[in-house]
């Protein structure tokens, strides 16, 4: 069975679930860090806010994330 790849859109929001993964499905994340570093990371300014779509809806703009990646290498 071959890993799964998860891209990142180019345009678009993206919510947490793509970005960390699922450990109960296997479905592997972009970040290579946990829930609590992401929530850590956004709040010392180290990585993008999150944009609140709805009352339950948080996600990331696509191209504020590919331009947070390209960065970091």
């Amino acid at each position: 069975m071959q890993p799964q790849v998860i891209t990142l859109p180019t345009t678009g929001f993206v919510r947490k679930s793509l970005l960390l993964g699922n450990k109960k499905t296997g479905t592997p994340g972009i970040l290579p860090f946990s829930a609590s570093t992401l929530w850590r990371h956004v709040k010392q300014g180290k990585f993008p806010a999150p944009y609140h779509l709805s009352e339950r809806v948080t996600a990331w703009k696509a191209e504020e994330i590919r331009a947070w990646l390209d960065r970091q290498s």
